[in-house]
């Protein structure tokens, strides 16, 4: 959902149609390096060295801003998160709109604030109906959002993570990724509780939910939904979908990313009241899935 980024009326229609917090601001798209000039008081090295190697792609770098932005794109911070996308069709609007003398476009996920964010043009019409024009440029292929880099301090942090792995990022950075602190940067989707479905999500170990079925089992009698699942290696009878509604999760941590969302919200719709996620990996290209599950079992 995007608005032009140094409108602060525009920006606020945002705000207003998700039902988000005044505090919790917005990432600024850009088509280029150059567009993003504008929105920043200083580029710091970090910034340019991430933004060279990664750019257009799905990394947000938070750099101090300038008074070009809107106040309300802020969220009272003193910084802006920056991003060049990927997708040709973004590509296009961006530069459509740069011709139009539009810098930069303020673009959270087009949903309601706090739900599973959207990774298709059906999803955002489930959301809003006839409430916003869509623009389809096909299912998300990345899935979950860019991993956010601070940039603003003496230390580069990661605020949030995605597919973009920590272990990237440092190599072109040359120095680690620090842990943000209590005066880190507010930034999109980092609450503690955010990408939640309507059921309540559960993650547990391939143990726990082997534990689960069996105490459960005697629930499952009715012909109603006990629990959607999502699993890698612990599975519900193949007989009992009706009571156990299951989507098997992709051992790699790419293809997980890219349904993550789908899933969940395909999941929701079976109406059972409960979704058992199996624990992914703790290996390093699980991390952005791994935070945007447990953000949503937090909810």
């Amino acid at each position: 959902m995007g608005a032009r980024a140094d409108d602060d009326a525009a920006v606020a229609a945002i705000f207003s149609a998700k039902g988000r917090p005044a505090d919790h601001p917005l990432i600024v798209h850009v088509l280029d390096a150059a567009h993003a000039a504008p929105f920043a008081s200083v580029w710091p090295e970090t910034a340019q060295r991430l933004t060279a190697a990664f750019w257009p792609g799905p990394l947000t770098v938070i750099v101090p801003r300038s008074p070009g932005l809107a106040h309300a794109a802020a969220g009272g911070q003193t910084t802006v998160g920056l991003r060049c996308p990927a997708h040709p069709v973004a590509q296009a609007l961006l530069a459509a709109a740069g011709r139009l003398g539009v810098r930069g476009v303020a673009a959270p996920s087009a949903n309601r604030f706090g739900r599973v964010s959207p990774t298709s043009a059906a999803h955002v019409a489930q959301e809003f109906g006839a409430d916003l024009l869509i623009l389809d440029g096909g299912d998300c292929e990345v899935g979950i959002e860019s991993a956010i880099v601070d940039c603003s301090g003496v230390h580069p942090t990661l605020l949030r993570p995605g597919v973009l792995t920590r272990q990237a990022i440092e190599a072109v950075l040359g120095q680690p990724l620090q842990a943000p602190g209590v005066n880190a940067p507010k930034a999109s989707g980092t609450l503690e509780a955010h990408y939640a479905p309507r059921a309540k999500v559960r993650l547990m170990s391939a143990a726990e939910l082997q534990a689960a079925f069996t105490l459960m089992q005697p629930l499952a009698t009715t012909g109603q939904p006990v629990a959607a699942v999502y699993s890698r290696t612990v599975f519900p009878a193949a007989d009992s979908s009706a009571q156990w509604p299951h989507r098997r999760m992709p051992d790699n941590a790419a293809d997980c990313a890219h349904e993550l969302f789908a899933v969940l919200r395909a999941l929701d719709e079976t109406q059972a009241p409960l979704i058992w996620v199996e624990r992914p990996p703790d290996s390093p290209e699980w991390e952005g899935v791994r935070d945007r599950l447990q953000r949503a079992a937090a909810a």
